[in-house]
């Protein structure tokens, strides 16, 4: 898959912008709070519906504008498609493919395989739980639809079960035939996305443990072990067992809502033990295994790979290390962000394929 155009509309600090891109390599220049990441967030917008950094819609029209817009032409193994979305202040976003615009954003996740690396995902090591279920779903999402649904019916149930426990907890009656009913919802999806994310994470490992060992030398030893309440037996049990402690709290204490990673290094978790480059060791690792995974699932086309301010906090090892991987012809198109472009050119050096460098500045992009 390769990304020909985009084109930006008062998206963030981007007044306008179209631009054309190499379908190998293509690097964003400029210093920190330019709009190097804004234009990464913007091809990822148009992969995932959604901006990788606001939560709010609203939040990605740029200051004193009535709306926004982006476009991007895709060559998807020589079927051109372009995907689009504009949004005006107070009003829902449209997202269309071709002329015809979706009816609910989730046909759209897949089509647009990609995998981003930023400073964000950092929160996978320090963050809750939430951010390494979310980090699963998005890409089970990617190439499985049918998981997107099954993710959708548990979470209505979930709802609907904990606003139950919550009248009891308030002194209010229990319907058990309805209680019972959400609860069966739960366990039926609730073990299929244990299945999915079960197998995902088995064939993510030695991938994962793979491209650390290369980054780091072989200097350190790292794992990553998935955790379930669907461990303990049947799902429906585990939920039925201790509805009575649900009850007493009000919410649902057990499901897959409560899935989680366990992220080590050395046999101790990484949020305690690793380091600022171990960390973000860990990090790039997990996402190159993961676009590996992506290539061989689905349509087996290579996903985008954006990568932003992969350098910093990374000692020379690793970063000699993590250009020399960059820059093999295994990975599809790439984009990169940097303050420093020395790091650039050692990559453009190494690779064998064509490249174009934008610099950006104030929210202008030039070549």
């Amino acid at each position: 898959m390769i990304l020909t155009d985009l084109t930006i509309l008062n998206y963030k600090n981007i007044a306008e912008a179209t631009l054309s891109f190499s379908p190998k390599i293509n690097c964003f220049v400029g210093s920190n709070g330019e709009g190097k990441t804004n234009v990464l967030d913007a091809i990822f917008f148009l992969s995932f519906t959604r901006s990788a950094t606001n939560t709010q819609d609203a939040l990605n029209i740029r200051h004193g504008e009535e709306m926004m817009m982006l476009s991007g032409r895709y060559d998807l193994d020589g079927t051109e498609e372009v995907i689009s979305c504009g949004q005006r202040l107070h009003q829902k976003k449209v997202f269309r493919r071709g002329q015809k615009a979706y009816k609910r954003m989730s046909e759209h996740i897949g089509l647009l395989p990609l995998i981003l690396v930023s400073p964000n995902d950092n929160e996978l090591i320090l963050g809750g739980s939430e951010e390494r279920r979310r980090y699963m779903d998005m890409v089970i999402s990617q190439y499985n639809p049918t998981y997107m649904t099954a993710l959708q019916r548990y979470n209505k149930a979930l709802m609907q079960r904990n606003t139950l426990l919550r009248m009891a907890s308030e002194g209010g009656t229990v319907d058990d035939s309805l209680m019972g009913a959400y609860e069966q919802m739960m366990a039926d999806e609730g073990e299929y996305i244990y299945k999915e994310r079960s197998q995902f994470i088995d064939q993510l490992i030695p991938v994962f443990q793979r491209y650390y060992d290369r980054i780091s030398a072989g200097h350190e030893e790292v794992s990553l072990n998935y955790t379930s309440h669907c461990q303990r037996g049947a799902l429906l049990d585990v939920i039925r067992n201790d509805r009575h402690r649900d009850l007493a709290v009000g919410y649902s204490l057990h499901g897959i809502h409560r899935d989680d990673l366990q992220m080590q290094l050395g046999g101790f978790p990484i949020k305690k033990e690793g380091s600022q480059g171990q960390n973000k060791t860990y990090l790039i690792s997990l996402k190159l295994a993961q676009f590996d995974f992506l290539c061989q699932t689905g349509s087996h086309t290579k996903p985008l790979l954006l990568l932003d301010d992969i350098f910093d906090k990374l000692d020379a090892r690793r970063v000699s290390q993590l250009v020399a991987l960059v820059a093999e012809d295994a990975f599809g198109q790439i984009f990169i962000t940097d303050t420093n472009r020395e790091n650039l050119d050692r990559i453009l050096e190494q690779s064998s394929g064509s490249y174009k460098i934008f610099q950006v500045q104030g929210g202008q992009i030039t070549l």
